[in-house]
C-alpha cells in the first residue's frame, strides 16, 4: 500500500499575500508533496496549509515551508485573534494510508531535529509525540502564548525538545507532533440554531459540563444556523474517526432529532477525508441493510447517498478523498493495449514482454472467468438457494482478477531492472561490485514478481471450486477454461521463478523461495484437477 502522510502546518501570517504565496510555493515545489489547501485568515493573522506525501516527502515539504517562515515572518510585531507562539506555530503529521501513528511520531521528531539544527529555533513535541504527559495538549504548551514565552523557557519543565533553550524573539517556538486525522463534518437540520446546539451538547464528548459529558468520545461540536443553506447544523470535529466514525455521528444526530421531531436533511464533509472513513460508513449500511456490494465505487456511492453528502453541494470523490487526489496513474502500457496489440508485441523480436507477462494474463483471465460465472449465477431466481455462498466468493474473485492485471507490466519492468545492472560499467573492482549487486537485486525482483502472480492465482482456488460446484451449469465450459487458464498462468509464473533463480547467490533466499513456489505449483495442479472433476460430474 502507498504510504500517505498528511501535514497541516499553521503559520503566523494571514495578511501578507507575498509571504503566504512564498510558503505555498515552497511546499508545492517539494518533490513528492501535493498541496491540497491554503486557508489564510486576516483577523486571525494565520494561514493553515494542508499537504500530503510519503513520509520522506512531507518532512521536506515542512522544512521548505519553515525555511521561508524563518526569512519572512517576524513574531516581534505579530498580532492576531488566534492563540499562537511561533512563526510556524504548529506542524502536526497525520497518518492517512499505509502509515502507523508511531511512524508519524518518528517523522515529527526527524522534522523537529532537522529544522532546529538548520534554522537554530526551538521545538516542542506534542500530542502522540510528547515527551511528557503535561506537554501533550496544545493549549497547555501554548499557555501564555508568544508574550509569555521568554519567561516560560527559563523553567526546566519547559525546556524545548529540540533546538536552543533560549528565546528566539523573531521565531518564538514551534509545536510539532503526530495526531489522528481530524474530520470536519456537519449534519443538516431543518431546525433552529438552539435546537441544533442542544443536540450537539448531548453528543459531543465535553457535553454540557464536566459532570455532564456527552455520548460520543473524540467529538468536538456545537450547533449553528447557516443562512446560505437556510438550515441549522450540528457542526463537529471528529478527532479520531476510528473511535467515533462519520456514520455513528450521523445516526446519533438522527436519533436526537427524532426525539425533538426534527428532520435531518443530509450532511456535508468540510475539506478532505481518508477513503477508509467512507468505506467504514458503507460497510455499516451494507451490514445494517443486508446488502451485497463489494466494488469500491459502489460502496462510496452508498455512503454518499445514505449520509446525504450531496445535500448542499455535489460530493465528488476524486476531489475530496485523499487517496484519490494523490493517486498516480499506474504505468501499465501492456495491460492498456488492445488484445491484438499485446499479442503483436509478444510476437515481436524482443525478449519483453515474455512468458512472465503472458502468464499473468493467463492467470488474470482464468480468475476473471470464474468471477464472470459467479456473477452471472448470482441474482438468478433458479439459483436462489446458493446466493449466500456465491456472495462470499464473488468479491474475492473480482479483487484477485484486478490484482493480477498490474503483474502483466510488473514482470517486464522487473526484467528491465536486471538489464540496467547488466549494462553498468565493470572497469574497476568497485564497478564490478556495484554491477553484481544491482544484477542480484534485479534477479530477486524478477523472481518476486512471478512469485506474486503465483500467490495471487493460488488464493483463488477455493472460490473457483465453489463456482464449479454451484455455478450455472450452462457456463461450465467457461469455468473449465478459467481453471485451466489459471493453472497455466501459475505454471508459467513458476517457470519464470526457476529460470531467474539459476544465478541467485543468496542460498537462504533461494531455498525458501523454491520451497514456496513448489508448494504452490503442486497445490495448483491438484486444485485444477479437482475443479475439472467437479464439472465433469455435474
Amino acid at each position: 500500500m502507498t504510504k500517505i502522510v498528511e501535514c497541516v502546518p499553521n503559520f503566523s501570517e494571514g495578511q501578507k499575500p507575498k509571504t503566504i504565496e512564498a510558503i505555498s510555493k515552497a511546499i508545492e515545489n517539494a518533490q513528492g508533496c501535493t498541496l491540497l489547501d491554503v486557508d489564510p485568515g486576516y483577523s486571525t493573522n494565520r494561514t493553515v496549509y494542508t499537504f500530503v506525501g510519503d513520509p520522506e516527502s512531507v518532512i521536506e515539504g515542512a522544512l521548505a515551508g519553515a525555511r521561508v517562515a524563518r526569512k519572512m515572518i517576524d513574531m516581534r510585531g505579530h498580532k492576531g485573534e488566534h492563540p499562537r507562539f511561533g512563526a510556524m506555530d504548529v506542524c502536526p503529521f497525520i497518518p492517512v494510508a499505509g502509515v502507523t501513528m508511531q511512524e508519524c511520531v518518528e517523522i515529527s521528531k526527524t522534522f523537529a531535529k532537522r529544522a532546529a539544527d538548520e534554522l537554530a529555533v526551538p521545538f516542542f513535541l506534542y500530542e502522540e509525540a510528547a515527551s511528557e504527559e503535561y506537554r501533550s495538549k496544545l493549549p497547555d504548551i501554548r499557555d501564555g502564548e508568544y508574550e509569555g514565552l521568554e519567561k516560560r523557557l527559563q523553567d526546566p519543565r519547559w525546556k524545548p525538545d529540540f533546538g536552543p533553550d533560549t528565546f528566539v524573539p523573531e521565531w518564538g517556538i514551534t509545536a510539532t507532533g503526530a495526531r489522528m486525522f481530524l474530520i470536519a463534518y456537519n449534519v443538516n437540520l431543518l431546525a433552529t440554531p438552539n435546537q441544533a446546539h442542544r443536540i450537539a451538547l448531548n453528543l459531543r464528548e465535553a457535553g454540557r459540563a464536566e459532570d455532564d459529558p456527552g455520548k460520543l468520545p473524540h467529538v468536538k461540536g456545537m450547533g449553528w444556523f447557516v443562512e446560505e443553506y437556510n438550515m441549522a447544523q450540528v457542526t463537529v470535529n471528529l478527532t479520531d474517526y476510528h473511535v467515533t466514525p462519520i456514520h455513528v455521528l450521523f445516526e446519533e444526530v438522527k436519533k436526537e432529532a427524532a426525539i425533538l421531531g426534527l428532520p435531518v436533511a443530509g450532511s456535508e464533509i468540510v475539506g478532505i477525508v481518508p477513503l477508509e472513513s467512507l468505506l467504514m460508513a458503507a460497510d455499516y449500511y451494507i451490514n445494517k441493510e443486508n446488502l451485497f456490494i463489494y466494488q469500491e465505487d459502489q460502496k462510496l456511492r452508498l455512503a454518499i447517498e445514505r449520509l446525504g453528502l450531496n445535500s448542499v453541494a455535489l460530493f465528488k470523490p476524486e476531489e475530496r478523498i485523499i487517496e484519490y487526489i494523490t493517486a498516480e496513474k499506474p504505468e501499465e502500457p501492456l495491460a492498456s493495449m488492445s488484445t491484438r496489440a499485446f499479442i503483436e508485441e509478444v510476437a515481436s523480436r524482443s525478449s519483453a514482454p515474455g512468458g512472465g507477462s503472458v502468464s499473468a494474463v493467463s492467470a488474470a483471465m482464468g480468475v476473471g472467468l470464474g468471477s464472470m460465472v459467479a456473477k452471472l449465477t448470482h441474482g438468478v431466481r433458479k439459483f436462489e438457494e446458493v446466493q449466500a455462498e456465491l456472495e462470499k466468493v464473488i468479491p474475492l474473485l473480482h479483487n484477485v482478477s484486478q490484482q493480477l492485471i498490474p503483474m502483466i507490466d510488473a514482470d517486464t519492468q522487473a526484467f528491465n531492472e536486471f538489464m540496467v545492472g547488466l549494462r553498468m560499467p565493470r572497469t574497476t573492482k568497485e564497478d564490478k561490485r556495484l554491477r553484481k549487486e544491482k544484477m542480484q537485486k534485479g534477479l530477486k525482483t524478477a523472481i518476486e514478481v512471478p512469485l506474486t502472480t503465483m500467490r495471487l492465482g493460488d488464493s483463488a482456488w477455493d472460490a473457483l471450486t465453489v463456482v464449479a460446484r454451484l455455478g450455472n451449469p450452462a457456463s461450465a465450459s467457461d469455468t473449465q477454461v478459467g481453471a485451466t487458464a489459471l493453472n497455466t498462468g501459475i505454471w508459467g509464473a513458476y517457470q519464470n521463478v526457476l529460470i531467474n533463480m539459476v544465478d541467485i547467490e543468496d542460498m537462504v533466499f533461494k531455498a525458501e523461495t523454491l520451497k514456496e513456489a513448489e508448494e504452490i505449483i503442486q497445490h495448483s495442479h491438484t486444485r485444477c484437477s479437482e475443479v475439472l472433476s467437479i464439472l465433469d460430474e455435474r
